[in-house]
């Protein structure tokens, strides 16, 4: 998979900067990934958490699926890898491959971009259940910033911990 990460730009405005810096972090996973087999994404960082690279990219895939699709677009399907509803369940990669996990994680960035570009402003809302709470698109795009931010840091470690890789 050939990744290429653009920074974002230095003026812009607001929905052009936050997709710039989504798609920054999102690159940033796939480039911590790049190169590995598939026996090296499902290592885990220290057993018996179940975190691993591969683990992060099917995770990842729930959480756009769920910000995007379920909470602003409103759609009615389930997790990919849950029946019950455990985001928890994504991180277990010990019999998933790099195809599945990556084709998941990509159909649900398609699938966010997509949402993204055909809502009418940053200030379209939709009910999170979870929250309880009406949530807008411009906080689901700095909540999936966060997200990735976070799960990147994860994923330095990870990568390092793997071939000694740091940076990126």
């Amino acid at each position: 998979m050939e990744t290429e990460r653009i920074g974002p730009p230095l003026l812009a405005g607001e929905r052009e900067t936050l997709r710039a810096f989504l798609d920054f972090h999102r690159a940033t996973l796939a480039m911590k990934c790049a190169g590995l087999t598939d026996e090296e994404l499902r290592r885990q960082s220290s057993p018996p958490s179940t975190l691993s690279l591969l683990g992060l990219v099917r995770h990842m895939a729930e959480v756009e699926r769920t910000w995007f699709r379920r909470v602003i677009n409103g759609e009615d399907i389930p997790l990919v890898w849950s029946e019950t509803g455990d985001f928890q369940e994504a991180y277990d990669a010990t019999k998933a491959d790099r195809s599945e996990a990556f084709e998941a994680w990509q159909r649900e960035v398609e699938h966010a971009r997509r949402i993204e570009r055909e809502a009418e402003s940053l200030d379209v809302s939709a009910y999170n259940a979870r929250w309880e709470e009406n949530v807008s698109l411009r906080l689901v795009m700095l909540h999936m910033m966060h997200e990735y931010a976070r799960h990147n840091g994860h994923a330095d470690f990870l990568r390092e911990a793997i071939d000694g890789s740091v940076g990126v």
